[in-house]
């Protein structure tokens, strides 16, 4: 059961803000503290960036924001301007030790893998990964992702009245995709769900994602000590084997758990949002279900137009460091949003519309520079499948409840729909 709405701010509020939360709490006058330059980052109107994002693109791309107790972020929202920002390891850094010096958070709570290091850790880390993440690699992987695909089809089928494609389609097929693709029982996948999606919606207190962090952490210590032992066909087993001591059991753990941050909750929401942008395109709809060749385009143009991860990791600038002509300090806290660089006219001409049409090469789902998402091949297996096998075997699917009455996500770093109850026929 989630936990009941309170509300959370987001990293980099300080020490003394930290602090004055923990000791009094916090509701919704915390939120009302932030500025709202940083809450249209992680607001929609339905399946759309909110106006302001737009606006404030328009006028500055790179734009100061005042946070609470004096402090300053940046918020990037042109396309351009987050690969700059993106692409620039030497000018950028994630590091972990930024949160927990700048925002309070203790070091020990760091989640490590690939999303919260630099170079050379992060060079040796992927480096490690990467094998795993070939198309020849994951090839192994198309006949179980079809089989998972087909097993909730035929589950949907069997249920009567109205079914939720979040709960019954969406959640379960990157859950048991990463249980394949890690080595891990399938019966552990509600603790997948709870861990991975209890970091990224901000109303489950301050240290709530870092909590969650910690207990996903501890499960997967555990299960590379079972791999140690008896390494198994999947990527920890594989790891061990090819690699042995090279990799300890901390960074094992922690390339584990960003395995399953960024392969699950992101997924999941990208195929649920994906699922309502096919019932509000109709001609889409047919396209998708009898002609082969539309399935990429239309996987693309949903990764580029929804943008379900609305925001990059926050990076910290190593020395004082133009971008687009603005100087932002050495220190200082950059957010891109990868929900308004998708969206920019610089990009591609976008007039609102879910076109697969158009030409989406380039965009920023994944991220961009060496931090790219290392499973983006894996997600696109798996949006390619679920489509298209959706689309086909329920042809007069169609939403259950009025639209405006769909349930999004207020708050949230990865967007999504609470439910999508649909009739099948």
């Amino acid at each position: 059961m989630r936990t009941k709405l309170r509300s959370r701010i987001t990293a980099r509020l300080g020490r003394t803000y930290l602090s004055r939360i923990q000791k009094y709490g916090i509701g919704s006058s915390t939120i009302r503290l932030l500025p709202e330059e940083l809450l249209m980052l992680l607001r929609r109107d339905g399946l759309d960036p909110v106006d302001s994002l737009a606006g404030v693109r328009a006028q500055a791309p790179v734009s100061k924001v005042s946070l609470p107790f004096g402090m300053d972020a940046w918020v990037v929202t042109g396309y351009e301007e987050s690969k700059a920002v993106l692409g620039s390891a030497d000018g950028f850094s994630t590091d972990f030790a930024h949160l927990a010096m700048n925002a309070g958070v203790a070091p020990e709570q760091s989640p490590g893998g690939l999303g919260f290091s630099d170079p050379p850790v992060h060079t040796r880390l992927r480096r490690i990964l990467t094998p795993e993440f070939t198309m020849r690699r994951l090839r192994r992987l198309t006949p179980r992702i079809d089989a998972i695909v087909e097993e909730r089809l035929d589950a949907m089928e069997a249920r009567q009245g109205p079914v939720d494609l979040v709960q019954e389609f969406a959640l379960p097929i990157p859950s048991l995709t990463i249980c394949e693709l890690l080595g891990v029982p399938y019966e552990d996948r509600q603790d997948f769900q709870r861990l991975a999606m209890d970091r990224f919606d901000l109303f489950g207190g301050t240290t709530a994602p870092f909590g969650a962090m910690s207990e996903s952490l501890a499960y997967f210590r555990d299960v590379v000590k079972r791999q140690r032992e008896e390494p198994g066909d999947g990527l920890l087993g594989m790891i061990v084997k090819e690699h042995g001591d090279s990799v300890d059991d901390e960074e094992l753990a922690g390339l584990a758990d960003g395995v399953l941050t960024g392969g699950f909750e992101t997924t999941a929401s990208t195929i649920a949002l994906g699922s309502l942008a096919l019932l509000q395109n109709t001609d889409v709809f047919d396209r998708i279900r009898t002609d082969d060749a539309m399935t990429t385009p239309f996987v693309e143009e949903v990764l580029r137009y929804l943008s379900a991860v609305q925001i990059a990791f926050p990076r910290f600038a190593r020395q004082d460091i133009e971008i687009a002509g603005v100087v932002i300090p050495r220190g200082d806290m950059v957010l891109c949003s990868l929900s308004g660089a998708n969206r920019d006219a610089s990009y591609v001409m976008d007039d609102g519309r879910f076109d697969p049409h158009r030409n989406t090469s380039g965009h920023l789902a994944f991220g961009y520079g060496i931090h790219r998402c290392i499973g983006a091949e894996l997600a696109r297996m798996e949006l390619r499948s679920a489509y298209p096998a959706l689309a086909r075997r329920f042809p007069g699917m169609r939403l259950a409840v009025p639209p405006q009455d769909l349930a999004f996500r207020k708050l949230s770093i990865v967007y999504g729909i609470e439910s999508l109850p649909v009739h099948l026929r």
